[in-house]
This record gives C-alpha cells, sequence and structure tokens, in this order.
C-alpha cells in the first residue's frame, strides 16, 4: 500500500506525467542531479508506446533520406552510450538489406547511405558496414527472392531484446537517487494560479484515491505522456473553469504493428531491413529471443490510445510481404505467436505521408501558451531517450534560475549492468546449479544483468520458487514474486507483458500459464484467490483488446 498522505506532503522540484522510456529518463537524470523528483503514470511503466516498439537501438539509416543529420548523428551517439551503459540489455545487431533494381533505393544510394552511416558514427566500437554483390548475396541468403535482386548492405545498429525492462531499469534508478516513482496513478486535473501550475490531482487506480501532489514557487511540470500529450494538455485549469492549455494539436500519432512468428524455411540468421515489393514501404524480419519480429506499418492514427491492435489487414500485409521477400517461408495466419501495435507520438504535420513525418523530438515550452512551467516532449525515440533526459533536465534548471549540475548518464550504468564475462554469473552458477537449470540462469542474467542474484535468492528460503512457470521456457517462478516484490508489478500483464516477455514466448498469448503464475501469487504475494480471478479476467481482457488477431474472436 502507498502512503499516499506522505507523498501528498511534500514540495517537487519536478512533476514527470508519463513514465515510458522517455519520463524515466527524465525522472533517472532530474534525481540524479538533484532535484526532489515525482513520476506519475497513469498505467504500467512502459505500457504505452514504449512497449510496443521494433526493440531497436539505432541510428536512423533512413532519416538520412531526409537530411536529418543531427537525428542520425544523435541517435548513432546515443548508441554507443546504451552499449557500454546497459550491456546487459543493449547488444550489438547485425543488419541485411537485400537491394533490388526496381524499389526506391537503389544499389548506389544504399551504398551512399552506408558510407555517411559510417562516417556520422565515426567514433563507434562496431565494424563498419560492407557491400555484398548480386552473386556474393544469393550465396549468403539462398531462400531470397532473386527477381531484380541487385545485391545487398550489411552494417551493425543495436537491439533492446527486453525494451521494457530498459524503462523499469530507469524507473528504479530514479527511485534509487531519491525520486517517487508511482505506476497506476492517474493525473486528471492540473491546477493553475496565473501563469504557472501549482499542483497536479491524481488519481490511485488501485484504490480509487484521490489525492494532489504540490509544487512550490519554481516547480516544473514535464509531460512525457507521448501519444497522450494533447490530452494532458487538455487536463490544465484556471479558477475552476475549463481552460485548455493549448487549443493547436500537437502529436499527428501513426499506427506501427507488429507480428511475432516462430522461425520459417528460409528465416535469416541476421535482422533482414527490407522494402515491401507492393509500396515499397522499409520494414524488418528480426531474430528475437529464438522466433521473429517481424514489422512494422505506419498508419496515421486517432482511435482509443489505450486499445490498440494490429488489425487483420496489417497482419496479411506483413506476411504477405515477408513471403515475398522469402518465398520458402509460405508464412499464414496460422504461424502467428503474438502480434501488437502502438502509436507513435510524432509531430502533427498535417498533409505529410506518415513515413515523411519528423523522427526529431521536439521540447515545447508552453509558455507560449501562456504557463511558464510546463514543457511537452513531442516525439522521442528509444534510442534518444537518455539525450532526452538531459536535454529536458537542463531546461528544469533554466525555468528554475538555477545552474545545472553536470548531466551523468552518459557514463553511469544502469542498476543492472554486467557484461556476460562477469564473474558473478559463472558465481552464481556455482551457488544455485543444483536448483537451477544452466539456461535460466544464464536467462535471469541477460533480463536482469547483475540483479539476477536477488532474483535467485528467493529460492534459497523457498526451493520450490527454482522450479520452471514452464517446460519450454526458461523463467522461473522466483521471477514472479520479485516482479511483485520488488519491480512494482500489480497485474498479470505487468508480470506476463513487461517484467517478463511470457505472454509473448510461451503461446496462446500467455493464457495457459495463468494458472500457475496465480498459484505462485496466491502462495507468495498475498493475492486472495479473488484478486486472482480478478486479475485473470482483466489478462484475457487485455488480450483481446490489444493483441489477440479479430480473426481469432470471431
Amino acid at each position: 500500500m502507498r502512503d499516499l498522505t506522505t507523498i501528498e506532503n511534500q514540495d517537487y522540484d519536478l512533476i514527470i506525467i508519463g513514465g515510458g522510456i522517455n519520463g524515466a529518463g527524465v525522472a533517472r537524470d532530474a534525481a540524479l542531479r538533484g532535484l526532489k523528483t515525482i513520476l506519475l503514470e497513469k498505467g504500467d511503466f512502459a505500457s504505452g508506446t514504449s512497449s510496443w516498439s521494433s526493440r531497436l537501438i539505432h541510428g536512423g539509416l533512413r532519416y538520412l533520406e531526409y537530411f536529418e543529420f543531427p537525428l542520425v548523428r544523435e541517435a548513432l551517439k546515443e548508441r554507443e552510450v546504451l552499449l557500454r551503459t546497459a550491456p546487459h540489455l543493449v547488444s550489438p545487431l547485425l543488419l541485411t538489406i537485400p537491394i533490388y533494381g526496381d524499389r526506391s533505393r537503389p544499389y548506389w544510394k544504399i551504398w551512399a547511405g552506408m558510407i555517411l552511416y559510417d562516417i556520422f558514427s565515426f567514433d563507434k566500437t562496431l565494424p563498419l558496414h560492407r557491400m555484398l554483390p548480386k552473386a556474393k548475396f544469393k550465396q549468403l541468403f539462398r531462400s531470397i527472392d532473386p527477381e531484380g535482386l541487385s545485391g545487398g548492405a550489411q552494417y551493425y545498429d543495436g537491439q533492446a531484446t527486453y525494451a521494457e525492462r530498459l524503462c523499469l531499469e530507469n524507473i528504479i534508478s530514479a527511485k534509487e537517487a531519491g525520486a517517487v516513482v508511482l505506476n497506476y496513478t492517474e493525473v486528471t486535473r492540473l491546477q493553475r494560479q496565473g501563469d504557472r501550475l501549482s499542483s497536479v490531482v491524481c488519481r490511485d487506480v488501485l484504490t480509487e484515491k484521490e489525492f494532489t501532489i504540490r509544487g512550490h514557487n519554481k516547480t516544473v511540470v514535464i509531460n512525457t505522456s507521448g501519444p497522450w500529450v494533447d490530452r494532458v494538455c487538455k487536463l490544465g485549469v484556471a479558477n475552476n473553469h475549463d481552460a485548455p492549455i493549448g487549443k493547436t494539436r500537437k502529436i499527428g500519432g501513426t499506427k506501427g504493428s507488429h507480428i511475432i512468428v516462430a522461425p520459417f524455411p528460409g528465416a535469416p540468421e541476421t535482422t533482414f531491413y527490407v522494402e515491401a515489393k507492393s509500396d515499397g514501404r522499409p520494414f524488418f524480419i528480426i531474430p528475437w529471443l529464438d522466433m521473429y519480429l517481424i514489422g512494422t506499418t505506419d498508419i496515421r492514427y486517432q482511435g482509443d490510445l489505450d486499445r490498440i491492435k494490429a488489425d487483420n489487414e496489417e497482419i496479411d500485409y506483413l506476411l504477405k510481404e515477408t513471403n515475398n521477400i522469402i518465398p520458402t517461408a509460405n508464412l499464414s495466419r496460422q504461424d502467428i505467436k503474438f502480434t501488437y501495435s502502438g502509436v507513435r507520438p510524432l509531430p502533427n504535420e498535417e498533409g505529410k505521408k506518415p513515413g515523411s513525418v519528423t523522427r526529431k523530438h521536439i521540447l515545447y515550452d508552453h509558455r507560449k501558451e501562456g504557463v511558464t512551467n510546463l514543457i511537452s516532449l513531442i516525439g522521442g525515440k528509444l534510442t534518444t531517450y537518455r539525450h532526452v533526459g538531459e536535454e529536458m533536465v537542463d531546461a528544469v534548471y533554466r525555468k528554475m534560475k538555477k545552474t545545472a549540475p553536470p548531466c551523468t548518464t552518459d557514463s553511469q550504468p544502469l542498476p543492472g549492468g554486467i557484461l556476460p564475462s562477469d564473474r558473478r554469473i559463472q558465481e552464481a552458477i556455482d551457488k544455485y546449479s543444483d536448483r537451477v537449470c544452466l539456461k535460466s540462469i544464464n536467462h535471469l542474467f541477460s533480463m536482469y544483468g547483475s540483479r539476477a542474484t536477488e532474483v535467485l535468492t528467493l529460492v534459497n528460503n523457498e526451493p520450490e520458487l527454482a522450479e520452471k512457470i514452464s517446460p519450454s521456457l526458461p523463467d522461473i517462478k522466483a521471477q514472479i514474486v520479485y516482479a511483485v516484490r520488488s519491480e512494482m508489478a500489480h497485474t498479470l500483464v505487468d508480470i506476463a507483458r513487461r517484467r517478463t516477455t511470457i505472454a509473448m514466448h510461451a503461446g496462446n498469448y500467455g493464457l495457459d500459464l495463468l494458472p500457475v503464475m496465480t498459484e505462485t501469487l496466491n502462495k507468495y504475494c498475498g493475492w486472495s484467490q479473488e484478486k486472482c480471478a480478478r486479475a485473470c479476467q482483466e489478462y484475457r481482457i487485455y488480450m483481446e483488446e490489444n493483441c489477440l488477431p479479430d480473426y481469432q474472436l470471431t
């Protein structure tokens, strides 16, 4: 139970609305620099756009076409930072581009892009690109569609296999540095006094209790709510009369959907970055946790932001285009293991095609709209979240008319930061291999980094927690308990979808493992039978509304 009275009776320097990757990055940087910080998230951390990405840490090769050179340089620099500070969560990823003569990007154009990409990442630790003439490319990738093939290119970027945990570790780091971080806390009203936001009224979603977060005369409010930015702005009121802060629409979100399939005939060992045969739109075929993540689409979206799913047409499009590039795949709807969809919080640029809307972020100061202590983030990428946090905190100090202490997030590792060669991994294997299988121990270190030892410690007093959740998965029951006790998980979706990948990895959207999870929660976390039953029902509804394809529900 959260102590709302204590939270209410404090004055905060910084109030952050939105607990996705960007809000988490701001909170961590602010807390490490000494600001009294509180973060408010209406759902779970990373439950929005941050959990629906392609899980790539990349410089944005495609952005070179739109001459967004500063964005490419920023992203490539941040990629290096994450490879260094979060080596357990971010790893090098080899990408392969098949080049076809009848598509929009000919061989020379890709080659030029590769050279520029290497120039902009002059300080990288990853290998340079290489071009592959047609004969060599066909030899390496024998199942690829040969019609019109000109050759290919290969280069390195990065992958955040557990993107949700990248967000969570920033949240944990912020909390350990003194920030208050609250999930399931919905902001219902922004109260104004003159030209400033004076307080934020919230609702504890778990208890339905209302409470108020107050600031002082220099408090700054940051809106990092992603696709919900405009909605949050409209919560501003003055003198108890409705008066939206911003009348102009700032977010022009586009929907991106993914499908997950098992390995298929001709599946590449590297990530494929390809142009769709039917419309030339780029998409990825990504090896991910012994499966393949395929996406994404890019469609204007103005629907319900809390219920988004890949529709049948998007699923069929991704299946068809994958089969076009790898004819031996023969993928169909029956091969779908999981689907997900999210909304990119892009700037509202009327008249532009979705793919051409800028991916650079904007720090929008609402001073021009009559509110002097509110900044909204428009845009923002998984790759550049740390730099967004640095920019935001610098802006906060300027608004407070204080000198900003140096930012340390570019060098300070995330809480679980650990390399695969670290001696602690072997020590854990020596200590726990008689109770936990080797594959599970290595899996824990890949997810939790150095904090895998905290998960393993749970089996010391409760040997049953060493058991696998499912024979087909490396996850163990201790992870369920750890998610609740140490990682602020409150629902089965939190546990199966964001603290672990059980929902995406177990088959049948994790529904078959609900009894095992609730039994563990009942026995070790004090969940009543009634709470477990309610949680199962909420999980099923969530999957139906966000992940299960419509064709499976009819």
